[in-house]
């Protein structure tokens, strides 16, 4: 929840690049990432203009299994 918290604030700050580093420490500390933490993630690379990285994220969403909905691909797309 904390993770999810913390990468939610930096979307709502359009800070992308420390939500990723987020999801990292989440890997590194073995949390498993789920729709809500990447979605909060992928929005901010959207709002950070960084659609390269909104992609990856999705693309590993994919190769993780992390279940996507709207919100995900409307964001990954946004941010093209």
């Amino acid at each position: 929840i904390t993770f999810n918290a913390a990468i939610s604030a930096c979307e709502k700050g359009e800070m992308w690049e420390p939500a990723l580093l987020l999801l990292g420490e989440m890997a590194a500390e073995r949390v498993e990432r789920n729709t809500i933490t990447c979605n909060a993630a992928v929005s901010a690379c959207q709002k950070g203009w960084a659609w390269d990285f909104a992609l990856q994220l999705l693309r590993e969403m994919a190769i993780d299994r992390v279940r996507t909905d709207t919100i995900t691909f409307n964001a990954a797309i946004s941010s093209c």
